[in-house]
């Protein structure tokens, strides 16, 4: 239902009409912005706390994980939910946990026939291949507020990438995608209660992870270690464990995975 057909952004996107989705979260959807985390970021910056989702048809400034370029041209679901938390940053990081699950559920839902694996730490992969990207940021604090960034390929998946991509299906309704994610975001995060229950969390992301028990290679700065991916640590770090058994905690970096490789490598 529209509350407020008109709403003008900073990031000179035009003007949005207000949404209010079935939990309740409003949407400012614009048709142009630079980025949705950035927006999210700026209402932060004006005392916004949220719970609402920022939506864009295009940006011109989306990124992705480690500041890269994520494309975003018209025909996918570019989005971000800002909202706000009692307990300090720290506990920010096991968002991207948090919102790896949301996306997992909201493919189950939306197509049931695919298998997604979550890729350390929330990349949901289709086939070993990359349909979505997942951006959580503090952008404010006194409250703790988090932007959850989420990239969702709908209708179309870029070209001229470095890893294989794919796209859910020009079938399916942006607004859908974007109601079945809400729904599922809304449900990880009432599960997750501000890490009192991220024990379930991870149980829960361990069960749909690739690689787990398989050959890894992480590469940290300027250290390359190989061993196997034996766990997810209580902190959300990956725990590598060495062929001597030395168990070292990853907790940023670049991680390929032995299993992935073999499913690329997969005749389609």
């Amino acid at each position: 239902m529209d509350r407020e057909p008109h709403y003008r952004g900073g990031g000179g996107g035009g003007e949005v009409a207000l949404l209010i989705l079935d939990t309740g979260h409003p949407v400012r959807h614009f048709d142009r912005i630079d980025s949705t985390n950035l927006e999210a970021r700026r209402l932060a910056d004006q005392g916004e706390c949220g719970p609402l989702w920022l939506r864009a048809d295009e940006q011109t400034l989306g990124r992705g994980r480690l500041g890269r370029n994520w494309v975003s041209e018209p025909g996918n679901l570019y989005a971000t939910f800002l909202f706000p938390i009692s307990e300090g940053p720290q506990a920010a990081a096991q968002v991207s946990f948090v919102a790896a699950l949301a996306v997992h559920d909201m493919v189950m839902a939306l197509r049931p026939g695919l298998s997604p694996r979550i890729k350390w730490p929330n990349d949901v992969l289709i086939g070993g291949a990359k349909f979505c990207g997942v951006l959580p940021e503090v952008v404010g604090q006194n409250p703790t507020r988090i932007a959850i960034g989420c990239g969702v390929n709908v209708a179309h998946a870029p070209v001229g990438t470095p890893y294989p991509v794919t796209a859910l299906g020009a079938d399916l309704g942006l607004g859908d995608v974007l109601r079945e994610l809400d729904s599922s975001l809304t449900r990880r995060l009432t599960q997750w209660d501000e890490g009192r229950g991220f024990a379930a969390i991870r149980d829960a992301w361990s069960e749909r992870a690739l690689g787990l028990g398989s050959a890894i290679t992480a590469i940290t700065g300027t250290r390359q270690m190989r061993g196997t991916f034996r766990a997810l640590a209580a902190d959300g770090a990956l725990v590598l464990e060495g062929d001597d058994g030395t168990l070292t905690p990853i907790h940023a970096g670049e991680v390929s995975f032995a299993e992935l490789e073999a499913l690329r490598r997969k005749p389609t």
